[in-house]
């Protein structure tokens, strides 16, 4: 059944595209083929049917550039009406050899239209012809030829611009690589279509001069036919042949002007997104004033004219005023209703419909990058009136952050909730939690951080630092300066908040960074280095904004501070013609930034103290490392040789702690990735460096081994 159903779609496409074909072949034969009156009044009538149905076609098409094939329909639709033309004059020349049936012999259609336009002058018909003719040639084929025309030049000229932002939207994220291509395949279809009716609007000016030209060549040839081979009298010559000359030019140059009508419409439409149709009902309905005063002023000329105009002027004029007044009135509600729903007032409750479905909604949702979120009782430390300043410590983690991570942490939404405990607050991301812990206003958290003696410890409640999870006691204010004497580190709550901020912001800064930023980032670097931005983003092997992204979340992930963008972008640079891996080029810019990274873990000597990975131990890992398209690399160990190398790790890594040493893992290259990767889960925040990261540092740092990572 598929295949009859397919194989009936292709013999329908392939008769329509023959029907094509077979109508053009038609049409040329037409122009040397006498027809009898019957297939001309039929070919009339199939002229008037399509002409009228294109331009209405043209009334319900909302971009102009989505009728693709307007350009070619013109030129097959002008040559119909042309051959029409040919094949009617020729039926009125040849008429004169039938004296005495020569209107007989006519095309009805030319002899009904002649009979409308002249009644019974000739010279009315005339007139009424002529002023067709000089309305379509000086209005609206002019009109429409100049502004295909400028249309054709501007967009053609506004095009590497339109592609150029396309391009930008896609590299900052804003649209995938899908849209890009839709978008750019639509200004191509704007810019082929501007640019073909361009020409195209030149048919439709040289058909009305042809028309004009057969026209006048109609009744000349007319008046000596008539009088030399059908021996007609010069009174009747002339009546005759002028009454179907003006029948003839009057149906040819209806579907003209209607062509003529459509290309206007079309091409004064530009990109809208709405039909002609919609664009008047918005354009006129912006104001109900108006219209009453259209209607006052048609009611005070119709009480002005002492005549029989006043039966006509006073109706129109009180109808404009009620139009105006319901104007008003929907204006007045629609205004309304926007008030209601910006205050959050009654709308949400007596719109028990709007709720359920209907009504308008932003197809957006509001939702803040990062929102730090106060049960009620923690309310009064954003308090500026009571000298709250964690307002101000916001603005300063962020500053600081900015300064150390090299990221621009965004504006933090603060808010109280009710949906959270009174003395709770959660930091969000997007919407996600990543954060939670509770306060004691009044309270101050005091940590013990190894200098108090036993028997001097303070009671209080316990709980943990929810920076670092230390133990911790919550004392009141007036033992502040008790607990500060024998050794506590005395943190008050807006301290704690602040603390656990930039903790957070630090942990999960590979979250905050988007495309978006990126995109700013490296808008900002092109402001004093160019060249390496456009080698980046415009070279022969150029990266896109979600490849740049990719390797900084990376270095974030780590703590990697992104401020040298310079240098970062300068190794992408270097390393694009060989792969655009984001963990291999994430590695070749640790290497870069070595010296940078391993400042961050030395002693006040710059001495770097470290963990090495014995070799049998780094072998291991890279005879297990497992790599799929598109995912970081890891490692695979069997659940024994897993937990093995998990025991040592964590055993050699607590004794140095013991030794109060920051504990560092220096490992060959190869395996720096795998290693940080495999013990993520069981010893987060472990730093790992390799060979390349500290040899880049070069001098400025000594290198203390502390013992041999292995297993046994």
């Amino acid at each position: 059944m598929p295949e009859r159903r397919n194989n009936f779609l292709n013999a329908l496409l392939s008769s329509q595209n023959s029907m094509v074909a077979v109508a053009v072949v038609i049409t040329v034969l037409m122009m040397f083929i006498p027809l009898p009156k019957g297939l001309i009044d039929l070919a009339m009538v199939i002229n008037i049917a399509f002409s009228l149905t294109v331009l209405l076609t043209v009334i319900y098409t909302k971009r102009a550039a989505d009728f693709t094939s307007f350009p070619r329909l013109i030129l097959l639709v002008t040559l119909f009406g042309l051959a029409i033309n040919i094949s009617s004059t020729r039926l009125i020349l040849t008429g004169a050899n039938a004296r005495g049936n020569m209107m007989a012999s006519q095309s009805e259609m030319v002899k009904s239209f002649a009979d409308i336009a002249t009644g019974n002058s000739e010279l009315v018909g005339f007139i009424i012809f002529i002023i067709l003719i000089v309305v379509q040639v000086l209005v609206v084929t002019k009109g429409a030829t100049r502004v295909s025309e400028v249309t054709a030049r501007f967009t053609l000229d506004a095009m590497n611009n339109k592609m150029f932002d396309v391009q930008n939207e896609m590299n900052a994220g804003v649209i995938t690589e899908e849209e890009a291509s839709r978008k750019k395949a639509l200004i191509r279809q704007e810019i082929d279509f501007y640019s073909a009716m361009d020409g195209a609007s030149k048919f439709v000016s040289g058909n009305v001069k042809a028309g004009i030209f057969i026209t006048a060549l109609n009744l000349i040839g007319g008046f000596i036919t008539g009088m030399v081979l059908g021996g007609m009298p010069f009174q009747e010559a002339l009546g005759s042949y002028a009454h179907l000359t003006i029948g003839d030019g009057l149906i040819s140059q209806l579907p003209a002007l209607m062509l003529s009508f459509a290309t206007g419409i079309l091409v004064t439409g530009g990109s809208s997104e709405e039909v002609v149709g919609e664009q008047l009902k918005k354009n006129f309905t912006v104001s109900g004033t108006v219209y009453m005063i259209v209607g006052a002023a048609l009611a005070l000329m119709g009480l002005a004219f002492h005549n029989a105009s006043a039966t006509v002027l006073l109706p129109m004029g009180a109808l404009f005023i009620f139009a105006g007044w319901r104007i008003r009135g929907n204006l007045e509600k629609e205004e309304q209703k926007k008030r209601t729903a910006a205050l959050g007032g009654p709308a949400a409750a007596s719109g028990s419909k709007k709720a359920a479905g209907g009504g308008e909604m932003s197809p957006v949702v509001d939702l803040p990058e990062l929102s730090l979120d106060l049960g009620y009782t923690l309310v009064p430390l954003v308090d500026r009136e009571k000298g709250a300043e964690l307002l101000e410590r916001v603005t300063r983690i962020r500053r600081e952050e900015a300064l150390d991570l090299g990221l621009v942490v965004p504006p933090i939404r603060i808010r109280d909730s009710m949906s959270i405990d009174p003395e709770e607050y959660t930091f969000k991301i997007r919407g996600i939690e990543v954060g939670r812990a509770k306060l004691k206003l009044g309270y101050y958290m005091c940590l013990n951080t190894g200098n108090v003696p036993k028997d001097k410890e303070l009671a209080g409640q316990k709980t943990h630092d929810p920076a670092f999870g230390m133990e911790a006691v919550w004392i009141p204010e007036e033992k502040r300066v008790e607990a500060e004497k024998v050794g506590y580190a005395v943190i008050d709550p807006p301290t704690i908040i602040a603390t656990h901020l930039t903790e957070i912001i630090k942990r999960h800064a590979a979250d905050i960074l988007t495309r978006q930023t990126v995109s700013s980032i490296i808008s900002k670097i092109k402001e004093s280095h160019p060249v390496i931005v456009d080698e980046v983003l415009s070279g022969e092997h150029k990266f896109s904004y979600g490849e740049i992204e990719a390797v900084l979340k990376n270095l974030l992930e780590e703590q990697v501070s992104i401020r040298n963008m310079v240098t970062i972008l300068e190794t992408l640079a270097n390393f694009a013609p060989i792969t655009k891996d984001p963990w291999f080029l994430t590695e070749k810019v640790r290497q870069a930034l070595g010296a940078q990274i391993c400042l961050q873990y030395t002693d006040e000597n710059k001495t770097l103290h470290v963990l090495r990975l014995s070799q049998p131990l780094s072998q291991k890992i890279l005879e297990h490392r497992v790599e799929q398209p598109g995912q970081k690399p890891y490692v695979a160990f069997d659940p024994v040789d897993g937990r093995n190398y998990i025991n040592a790790m964590s055993a050699s890594i607590a004794a140095v702690r013991d030794r109060n040493f920051l504990p560092v893992v220096l490992c060959v290259d190869e395996v720096r990735q795998l290693v940080k990767a495999s013990t993520d889960r069981e010893i987060p925040g472990l730093v790992v460096l390799s060979i390349s990261e500290i040899m880049a540092a070069g001098g400025e740092i000594k290198v203390e081994t502390l013992g041999d990572i292995d297993v046994q």
